[in-house]
């Protein structure tokens, strides 16, 4: 609901300080019956995806489930759009639908960072970035929460010019309109604004590499500084060593992966960079305190 009314809001301001009733929306819902939304709030609808009216661009929106009734109808309308030159978005996991109905194919995407790893895995032909929105050609996809609001900034900036954008953007108190270029914070990363760049392009380097572990001198080298100048700076932001810090990384993209797919765990362990089942596991166990097969079967 977050991102839904965040999206909608950026455009009802704009329409407020440019005095204008620029933009329009209306709500659908695969039968035009209210949808209640995983907070327990009731969202009214206008209509049902056989009343779709014409829309600039229509977007999809989904919270923490990419299952629903309608489902199929709705992958259907989605095609039927593709096929007709729409322009389409998507917010949150809505990116993962328009993937499921073929409309991402040949773009680039931004998903939640929660549902990247499953989104790879799923759909490993498909550019889905960890910038927190994508505009590319037709589509429009955000990576949920407050980026609803830049992709929309970005969209009344095209429109109207930067002056009206930032107007709305401090109407949020919204301090900086983040750029497509700005990635997510991934999980449990921490915040390295004002750090290092050098300790920032390392660690960045370590989350696009998880599949395949870069070793500590390539890492090194990759920014101009001896390992162990790479360690301390570490150990001096971060309070851990490298090796401990990238380990952190590819165990949480696995939890991601046993969570959020039916990925075989063996698979889950190769993803991310552990050739020996035995290894993973025990890594795992050591990080999270349960055995990788407990967490499959976890309901969350």
């Amino acid at each position: 609901m977050f991102c839904l009314s965040a999206a909608i809001d950026v455009l009802r301001t704009a329409n407020r300080m440019s005095d204008t009733q620029f933009y329009r929306w209306a709500t659908v819902s695969h039968d035009g019956k209210p949808v209640e939304a995983s907070n327990r709030l009731v969202i009214n609808v206008a209509h049902d995806l056989d009343s779709l009216p014409h829309s600039d661009i229509t977007f999809v929106v989904a919270g923490m489930k990419t299952e629903f009734p309608g489902k199929q109808k709705m992958i259907a309308t989605l095609r039927t759009l593709g096929r007709r030159g729409a322009a389409l978005g998507g917010l949150s996991i809505g990116s993962y639908i328009l993937a499921e109905a073929g409309q991402l194919s040949n773009h680039r995407c931004t998903i939640h960072w929660e549902n990247r790893a499953a989104f790879r895995e799923r759909f490993p032909e498909i550019d889905c970035t960890g910038n927190v929105y994508e505009i590319d050609r037709k589509r429009f996809t955000s990576a949920g929460g407050t980026t609803s609001i830049d992709l929309m900034l970005e969209i009344v900036r095209g429109d109207f010019g930067v002056d009206l954008a930032n107007k709305v953007a401090n109407q949020f108190q919204h301090e900086r309109i983040r750029s497509a270029e700005d990635r997510q914070r991934i999980g449990q990363e921490p915040d390295l604004t004002g750090k290092s760049e050098k300790l920032r392009k390392v660690t960045q380097l370590m989350a696009d590499h998880l599949d395949e572990p870069l070793a500590a001198g390539d890492l090194a080298k990759s920014v101009g500084l001896s390992v162990r100048q790479v360690e301390r700076l570490f150990l001096r932001h971060l309070g851990a060593t490298p090796g401990r810090y990238y380990m952190t990384l590819r165990l949480e993209r696995a939890r991601e992966l046993l969570r959020q797919t039916n990925v075989p765990i063996l698979e889950v362990a190769l993803a991310t960079g552990f050739t020996s089942h035995s290894y993973f596991a025990q890594s795992y166990r050591l990080q999270f305190g349960r055995a990788p097969s407990d967490e499959r079967r976890t309901v969350y």
